[in-house]
């Protein structure tokens, strides 16, 4: 059997995914990193991007994650997001017309958080 870690990805509304993973990879303020069992304890911020989780199963769970936080130790990950919600959650559609508000207005923030949600939707269809 292949090592696991242990992942919980918690948004401050609710629990996003919890489950048994291989490998984590998120965007921190230090650039982005790939976390698999046995990695050294880390404590980071969050930048928003989008989180990739690899099941031990061989399937791939992806979010769209807004800020927050990432710590790891003893083989247990958290990832305590300001906003996070799951790949298949966002209506790629609607996030389209948003992105296109967005820079209609010339809204860099809104353009980001709508970027980092369809390539999320994407990554993990």
């Amino acid at each position: 059997m292949a090592a696991e870690l242990h992942v919980a990805l918690v948004a401050a509304d609710r629990e996003v995914w919890s489950g048994e993973a291989t490998l984590v990879v998120a965007r921190t303020t230090s650039g982005d990193i790939g976390v698999m069992p046995g990695h050294q304890p880390l404590l980071g911020v969050l930048e928003s991007g989008p989180v990739t989780i690899r099941t031990p199963e061989g399937g791939t769970v992806v979010a769209a994650v807004h800020g927050g936080f990432i710590s790891f130790a003893d083989d247990k990950l958290s990832l305590l997001a300001e906003i996070a919600e799951l790949s298949d959650e966002i209506d790629v559609q609607r996030v389209e017309q948003e992105l296109a508000r967005a820079k209609a207005e010339d809204d860099a923030e809104a353009q980001r958080a709508a970027d980092v949600r369809l390539r999320a939707a994407t990554a993990g269809r």
